[in-house]
């Protein structure tokens, strides 16, 4: 492992660390993922796009990165083709992995794919700077090089990981189009398991040319306000008031076409242990969630209502319509890593279709 490395933030506080990914200059935001396991699927979620990851759990890669195979045309291991963070950051790496199903260390697929990481972090020292200052633009430097910051979010980072072309998932009569915002792997197969057939589609796609019977927009990374014509897309499918499951990025972006507004948070929430209420019940939920921005559920038009809230910081989780079926949480329904608690809610939409 190479040593002269380090991650320096924008507030000028640097941690010098020794490279077990591939070495090269890198810049992006520097957030925090609470997750004790699931590095894998953490990796290649398309939400953690312009992003280095610090993961507050010690102890990173100890069983390695699992043999993938191909069913339905969707990797079943990994949440995309690839790695999409910019940069991980850990206390410890394991240097010798053990699990029956791995098929390589994390090092090996790191440098594979060309992703820089750092391990010897104080990463409780890190992370509590960062529950101080909020999320912060960081980069890491090898040896005396360096690199200008650059805010990711400024980009339109939806459009950088969705497809370029429709794909069709066939299965069975109900068809379901999906809005790919960076769309994870665990969403196609949580509605293929419920035998609906999937019309995946790009962001800015107008699927109106398309047969369909109701709509999912995906999970994904950045400002939900970059994506104008997803907005749009979505306020043209409520006026026909096709049944609407919007996730993550979904949710943002369907309470943007509803009329609300969103706001970037100053930490986020990256853990698969957020526990969430549903509005006017004492039932909590424990929830895997991705999301830097947030919707501000004062600005819900009438006929809007809150559906969950975060019992840590009592932010917005999930809203839907009191009349019309439209839906949509914060939240990952699908986990992957994480807690199925909220698995009920494909039942749900499916209900709707």
């Amino acid at each position: 492992m190479k040593t002269n490395h380090q991650l320096l933030l924008e507030d000028g506080a640097v941690f010098a660390g020794r490279s077990f990914g591939f070495s090269k200059a890198v810049v992006g935001e520097v957030v925090f993922n609470t997750g004790m396991v699931g590095y894998p699927e953490a990796l290649t979620d398309p939400s953690y796009k312009g992003q280095i990851l610090v993961f507050t759990y010690p102890l990173i890669g100890n069983y390695g990165v699992p043999a993938n195979h191909s069913v339905n045309g969707l990797d079943d291991a990994f949440e995309s083709e690839r790695i999409q963070i910019t940069g991980l950051i850990v206390s410890e790496a394991c240097s010798n992995h053990n699990h029956w199903n791995a098929a390589k260390s994390l090092q090996h697929w790191l440098h594979e794919q060309r992703v820089p990481a750092l391990s010897g972090i104080d990463t409780r020292a890190l992370t509590k700077r960062l529950r101080d200052q909020g999320s912060m633009l960081g980069k890491i430097l090898v040896g005396e090089e360096d690199i200008g910051f650059y805010d990711p979010n400024k980009e339109n980072l939806v459009s950088l990981v969705s497809i370029k072309e429709p794909v069709v998932y066939p299965k069975g009569k109900k068809r379901v189009v999906v809005i790919d915002c960076g769309c994870k792997n665990s969403i196609i197969r949580s509605l293929l398991y419920r035998n609906l057939t999937v019309i995946r589609v790009p962001w800015d796609y107008d699927f109106f040319c398309e047969e369909f019977d109701g709509v999912v927009i995906s999970n994904g990374p950045g400002d939900p306000k970059m994506c104008v014509k997803t907005v749009a897309h979505v306020m043209k499918a409520m006026e026909k008031d096709y049944p609407i499951l919007g996730i993550c990025i979904g949710h943002q972006i369907l309470a943007l076409a509803a009329g609300a507004d969103t706001y970037k948070m100053k930490f986020g929430h990256r853990s698969q242990n957020q526990p969430c209420i549903m509005v006017g019940t004492k039932r909590c939920s424990i929830t895997s969630q991705n999301h830097g921005y947030a919707v501000n559920d004062r600005t819900l038009p009438q006929g809007w209502k809150p559906w969950f809230i975060n019992a840590n910081d009592g932010t917005n989780e999930g809203i839907r319509h009191s009349s019309r079926p439209f839906m949509s949480i914060q939240f990952h329904p699908e986990a992957a890593p994480g807690p199925v608690d909220t698995n009920f809610l494909f039942d749900e939409f499916l209900e709707m279709l």
